[in-house]
């Protein structure tokens, strides 16, 4: 299990090598000069010139590269072209919003989904399981963002509950207000995704409850509810796993949606303003942040995977 470690994290290091490599070329692929968007429209040629030696936009592509990975090496994510401030503290300041706002949907989502999918597949011939799934159905048709919008219209301008958007300026120091704030983000996250898990977790459990061994542990005497706790919930989960570390990454990938729509001070919103003003350093720090985080989901889910499932373990050695 330690030598399989040891190799996934190697394949982790190279896949953001690889990665951070294609958003270099990509980056400047693009068409425009960063300088000229940097001085604005109007600027004479000696004021984008010396714009161009202060980002170092002037060096040649091999210069340009080789300084990037090295400051890579360093986990030094350089300097915004805009602001001039470091990247890795303005990510470090939108990750405190974007976690919490991801981590908190999951959470949420996973309370959601298990429960129902599990009630879904036992009751798979009843209409209350016809019911969870035509609901779970019409969930993973909703769009994130009119879903947002929805709930923002009922809870914010109808009942006046709770706000429409924004982040207290004292961030966590107002932790009622940062949390206020949250609720409909999370909601809005939470149900779109738990219509989607709901349905991993059924499928799941319906092939648990048609399994061999779950009708020998009934006929050597275990009840149904006994035999489904001991050996079922851990053999519905082994798939489910490996669902939940993509939806983890999809749904911080789709938090940058979210936060537009209730215009929350996160990681989407850095990565607009960097798009907007051309500022290549925050546009790479975000975009390689969000790639570490999505490698490092796949895994942990992939080791927690072979901690629940010995087969696959055996099957490796």
């Amino acid at each position: 299990m330690l030598a399989y470690i040891l190799r996934r994290l190697v394949i982790l290091l190279l896949s953001l090598v690889v990665a951070a490599i294609v958003l270099f070329v990509l980056l400047r692929l693009l068409p425009g000069d960063p300088a000229a968007a940097l001085v604005g429209v109007g600027a004479t040629p000696e004021q984008i010139a010396a714009a161009q030696a202060q980002i170092g936009s002037d060096q040649p592509l091999g210069v340009q590269f080789l300084a990037y990975l090295g400051d890579l090496a360093r986990f030094d994510l350089g300097q915004s072209f805009v602001s001039r401030a470091p990247v890795i503290e303005e990510i470090s300041r939108r990750l405190s919003v974007t976690l919490p706002l991801t981590f908190a949907a999951f959470t949420l989502a996973l309370l959601i989904a298990v429960p129902l999918g599990i009630l879904a597949a036992i009751k798979a011939d009843s209409w209350a399981g016809l019911a969870l799934s035509v609901v779970s159905q019409i969930g993973i048709a909703v769009p994130v963002f009119w879903l947002g919008i929805l709930l923002v219209y009922e809870f914010s301008l109808n009942l006046r509950w709770l706000p429409s958007g924004g982040f207290p300026l004292r961030g966590y120091a107002d932790p009622g207000k940062a949390v206020e704030s949250m609720i409909l983000p999370v909601l809005t996250i939470a149900i779109v995704m738990s219509a989607s898990l709901m349905r991993y977790v059924r499928a799941s459990m319906l092939e648990v409850l048609n399994s061999d061994f779950l009708r020998t542990a009934r006929a050597l005497g275990e009840s149904h509810k006994g035999a489904l706790a001991r050996h079922g919930l851990r053999n519905a989960a082994v798939p489910v796993v490996s669902v939940l570390g993509i939806e983890l990454s999809t749904t911080f990938l789709g938090a940058v949606v979210v936060e537009q729509v209730f215009s929350l001070p996160g990681m989407g919103s850095m990565l607009l303003l960097g798009i907007q003003q051309r500022d290549y350093p925050n546009i790479q720090g975000v975009l390689i942040v969000s790639t570490l985080l999505v490698l490092l989901t796949g895994f942990l889910a992939d080791i927690l995977q072979r901690l629940l499932d010995p087969r696959l373990r055996e099957a490796r050695r």
